[in-house]
């Protein structure tokens, strides 16, 4: 199978405009994220989709690949078709699985990549796959900014929200997961899913995935085996950038 690889970045967020050109170790985020995924043997291409001339210039000037995208969209993952349909056209070629890894990961390794293709090689009839973290502290179940899940027992999932879910009460007998924001989708589904209209629950909870369950799809979920965090706030970069310090980012930057 043709694996893309494409990192959605836009320069807007309203928590924390410009975050993917904020430096860590020394280097723009993006950049950390971008040379991670692209590390991935798997991986056929890695691009980053992005609707500011800022994060495609800086990419160029690593020596990476960027598509220029509309500024109009309010999910990634419309995001990236768009820019799979360019890279498509661009090469004279058609990918078979597109994998979305967020702009704001900045401790994505190439090993997490690998754990979230391998079920399409596994099962023919996966259309998504999302990496599934376990929450490990109180502050992190209570954030809207960690995106809970719950689970059937196939590990497809149920429902995906900001609120704390399945219970305000954290116990051993139910485990506490979060959506970890790599999530691969086979080519035609990925076109299918931007031709589904924007579904009430989508809107309400501002998850992509809602989109998928809502119109009754699956969506696979892998426990990962790798500690992230992704960065939302400015205290976020703060305390990623100290994580990253003692690892082997340190010796990236």
């Amino acid at each position: 199978m043709k694996i893309l690889a494409l990192i959605p970045a836009r320069m807007g967020s309203s928590r924390f405009p410009g975050k993917p050109m904020a430096p860590i170790l020394g280097k723009p985020m993006i950049g950390h994220v971008y040379e991670q995924v692209a590390k991935t043997p798997l991986l056929d291409l890695t691009a980053v989709a992005t609707c500011d001339k800022v994060i495609y210039d800086y990419i160029e000037s690593i020596g990476g690949v960027a598509v220029m995208t509309s500024d109009q969209y309010e999910r990634a993952s419309d995001r990236c078709a768009e820019a799979l349909v360019k890279l498509e056209k661009a090469n004279n070629t058609r990918y078979d699985i597109v994998v979305m890894a967020q702009g704001d990961e900045p401790m994505t390794t190439p090993e997490m990549i690998a754990e979230s293709i391998q079920p399409f090689f596994d099962d023919p009839e996966v259309q998504v796959v999302n990496l599934l973290g376990k929450i490990e502290s109180i502050e992190e179940f209570e954030s809207p900014n960690c995106i809970k899940v719950v689970c059937d027992l196939d590990s497809n999932a149920l429902y995906f929200s900001r609120e704390p879910i399945p219970t305000r009460s954290i116990t051993k007998s139910i485990p506490m997961w979060k959506q970890v924001c790599i999530i691969p989708y086979r080519r035609d589904f990925l076109l299918e899913y931007t031709r589904m209209k924007p579904t009430p629950l989508e809107i309400a909870e501002s998850i992509d995935m809602m989109r998928i369950l809502e119109n009754g799809y699956k969506v696979y979920m892998v426990p990962t085996k790798y500690n992230t965090r992704p960065v939302d706030t400015p205290q976020d970069l703060i305390e990623v950038e100290a994580m990253m310090a003692k690892t082997k980012y340190s010796s990236e930057a």
